[in-house]
């Protein structure tokens, strides 16, 4: 079985919240081997796989709501034909205090073979616990991945947290 090696765009990043106003920022986030990562064929072709993985990533730049970015956990599933994957899935990831934030991304990974090179996505935040509880925000993310699998990622976007935050995502 063909195994692929697809990361997320997981997704934040940095700078305190402004009270009503969309917060800019940008990140890094660094991404391990996915574990665990199952693949199928698809019989319609030769190189058409389905895959489903999780994706454990740190932080190594940035901030939301004035506290350091930690860590992101991505849930991934990819569907890959010849030299390209569509890929979709979540984000759950921590912040230094330990309040979570949620979020929804969307992507294409580039492969040489059934190795992933980079990758672009775009994101949007789904809300959080604590502090970042009506967190609300969208942006772009691009990946470049290594040979033993892992993921190096630029996060950018904006986001807005609390009673702003949920006041535009109930307005969409």
């Amino acid at each position: 079985m063909k195994t692929m090696i697809l990361s997320a765009c997981a997704t934040v990043a940095l700078v305190t919240s402004g009270a009503a106003q969309a917060t800019q920022f940008a990140g890094k986030l660094d991404c391990e081997k996915p574990d665990p990562n199952h693949a199928v064929s698809v019989d319609d072709s030769a190189k058409h796989v389905m895959a489903l993985a999780v994706v454990k990533c740190t932080w190594s730049e940035g901030t939301l709501g004035g506290e350091r970015l930690k860590d992101e956990k991505d849930y991934v599933s990819s569907d890959a034909a010849g030299g390209s994957s569509d890929d979709r899935g979540y984000g759950v990831g921590t912040v230094a205090s330990g309040d979570k934030y949620y979020l929804h991304f969307k992507g294409e990974t580039k492969l040489d073979g059934d190795k992933p090179t980079t990758s672009e996505c775009t994101w949007k935040f789904k809300g959080g616990t604590g502090k970042l509880a009506g967190l609300s925000g969208k942006g772009t993310c691009k990946g470049a991945f290594k040979a033993d699998g892992k993921a190096s990622w630029d996060i950018k976007g904006t986001y807005v947290i609390g009673a702003a935050g949920e006041a535009k995502k109930k307005d969409k």
